[in-house]
């Protein structure tokens, strides 16, 4: 009665035990926020409730230019970094089967041999002399041991502690999948930034070429002024500084565009060569159009937002992981095969044949430190992916509110740049008539001069600016990677 009572007390224990041991530690979850503002602050509203998205619209739709259509077709096979990132796809890819062969079966095939010599006065010498004597038979001396068979181990996944570590690794491939094509739509864009960029130097180039033309015949004018007594020789070396001081500027914008051409070389996986481009007017080029939507599209149409949402969900399916190390895990072994002291035996069935099964159940009962600090660090991990995929929609949301600003803004200065332009080219033509009879000083032609070609630079600079702010608009959408 006595002993019933002390097994019943110590059964009611270890049960007590065993509840506390798969109790979990609480925590504070935080969960993310999906909501995001009606419309852009700076569009209006038209424009931004309506569902019309450039980001849909296929990049060679958008940028209709060949020779740059070329460029990025040769960049999406040749860049080096894109490449990079394909194989993290098939690093993440392998990673799944990695873990999907953990919650199977481990099934092994092997054969083992080994000799044994026990000694005659040892407790098992002496216990198989004896057997050996009484049965009348004889087993080799040494013993030796042959055996072949199939042997297998698995872990019986109850709390879907293997198959959500699967599901994490599926998921965190999505991922890479998503990074890959923001990394599409990123090179794309610098490859349109730095292709206007190069049209814009081309033509700033011909411009100083032309106006290195005006100078040079400006300065020969003051020349024979100075013949004639009616200039000196300040006017002529003012304008001989003004001359050299553009040429510097030609080598300068050479040297920019030989370094814009070795870029969009780097960028499309290329040693440098010459870039085939359009030949037309820069001031010409229009604007290309863009429609944002809303900004709850952005969820969608954004790689980096997805990428953060898939991170998300494979962290808060590792915080599942890290709980299931709380319970008990039961564990099963078997194996069968044949064994025997001599090769020829190991056909001599059934006495030869050999099977075994086990099953073992385990949980953690003290000191489990370990484990929460692994739950805990699986929440601190899940609780940061939230903030992160918050901050990334954030800043998905202010790009596109400051490129729809930017365009705006752009298009009002370059109408009023073509106007300075306009105006100080009808005032070099002034200023020069005005010069050759003597009714104006050189200073005023030089300063006229140089306003006019620094108008002119800075007319070229905010129409590469808009068509920027075109191609950032559409990569702020997520254009460009479908």
């Amino acid at each position: 009665m006595l002993k019933k009572r002390i097994y019943q007390v110590l059964g009611a224990a270890g049960l007590a035990l065993a509840v506390g041991a798969c109790k979990t530690p609480e925590l504070v979850v935080k969960n993310e926020s999906r909501n995001v503002p009606a419309s852009y602050s700076t569009a209006t509203a038209a424009a931004s409730l309506d569902s019309a998205n450039t980001a849909r619209v296929q990049w060679k739709q958008f940028f209709t230019d060949p020779n740059l259509q070329a460029l990025i077709e040769t960049a999406l096979q040749n860049n080096q970094e894109l490449n990079i990132t394909l194989q993290e796809i098939e690093i993440a890819k392998n990673e799944i089967r990695a873990r999907q062969g953990e919650y199977l079966p481990f099934v092994s095939l092997g054969a083992r041999a080994d000799v044994e010599k026990v000694g005659r006065y040892t407790l098992q010498g002496a216990t198989e002399e004896q057997v050996q004597i009484k049965e009348d038979r004889r087993t080799p001396d040494p013993l030796t041991n042959f055996q072949l068979g199939a042997f297998a181990t698995w872990e019986v996944d109850i709390w879907h502690k293997l198959r959500n570590a699967k599901k994490a690794a599926a998921i965190r491939y999505l991922a890479t999948v998503e990074g890959k094509n923001f990394m599409v739509t990123n090179l794309i864009a610098e490859i349109a930034n730095s292709y206007y960029e190069l049209l814009a130097y081309d033509n700033q180039l011909a411009i100083v070429q032309q106006n290195i033309g005006i100078q040079s015949n400006a300065l020969e004018l003051v020349r024979l002024q100075k013949e004639s007594a009616r200039a000196t020789e300040l006017a002529v070396k003012r304008f001989e500084a003004q001359v050299e001081h553009t040429r510097a500027l030609q080598f300068k914008l050479q040297q920019s565009i030989v370094e814009t051409e070795n870029k969009l070389n780097y960028l499309a996986g290329r040693y440098p060569q010459a870039v085939t481009r359009s030949t037309q007017s820069f001031n010409e080029l229009a604007p290309l159009s863009s429609q944002v939507g809303s900004p709850a599209q952005l969820l969608n149409n954004r790689p980096d937002i997805r990428q953060a949402e898939q991170q998300l969900a494979a962290a808060k399916v590792d915080v599942q992981v890290a709980r299931a190390n709380f319970y008990p895990s039961l564990g099963l072994t078997g194996g069968v095969g044949l064994a025997a002291f001599t090769p020829g035996l190991l056909v001599s069935t059934p006495q030869s044949m050999l099977y075994a099964l086990g099953a073992d159940l385990a949980g953690p009962l003290f000191n489990r430190n370990g484990i929460k600090a692994a739950y805990y660090t699986a929440n601190a991990a899940q609780t940061q992916a939230v903030y992160q995929y918050e901050k990334t929609v954030l800043n998905a949301y202010i790009e596109v509110s400051n490129q729809v600003a930017n365009i705006s803004n752009l298009a009002k200065s370059y109408d009023a740049k073509a106007k300075e332009v306009a105006a100080l080219n009808q005032s070099v033509d002034i200023s020069n008539s005005l010069f050759r009879y003597a009714r104006a000083d050189y200073t005023e032609v030089l300063f006229t001069q140089r306003d006019a070609l620094e108008s002119k630079f800075d007319l070229i600079e905010t129409r590469m600016q808009q068509l920027n702010a075109s191609v950032n608009v559409y990569r702020a959408l997520g254009g460009g990677w479908q």
